[in-house]
């Protein structure tokens, strides 16, 4: 049996789901060199914590060390001189 939703919340527009989509596809390549040494310590990370996805492992360390930054060096209405 199917749960049933709740009467007083409406329903998810299919247009705004599929817009919200294709907003999450990943379309912009970015190549990035390691060297032998930091090689050598991804793969002991992940052999360590058994990651399988290495990619999807590293774009999360990256985007939470930029998201991380921009709000720590948010813009203030008032700056200090």
């Amino acid at each position: 049996m199917k749960p049933r939703r709740p009467k007083n919340i409406p329903a998810v527009d299919p247009d705004f789901l599929a817009k919200q989509q294709a907003s999450l596809v990943r379309s912009h390549r970015q190549v990035i060199y390691f060297n032998e040494k930091e090689m050598a310590a991804i793969d002991e990370y992940c052999r360590r914590l058994k990651v399988k996805a290495k990619a999807s492992m590293l774009r999360k360390a990256i985007m939470e060390k930029v998201l991380s930054g921009l709000d720590k060096n948010h813009p203030t209405l008032f700056e200090d001189e």
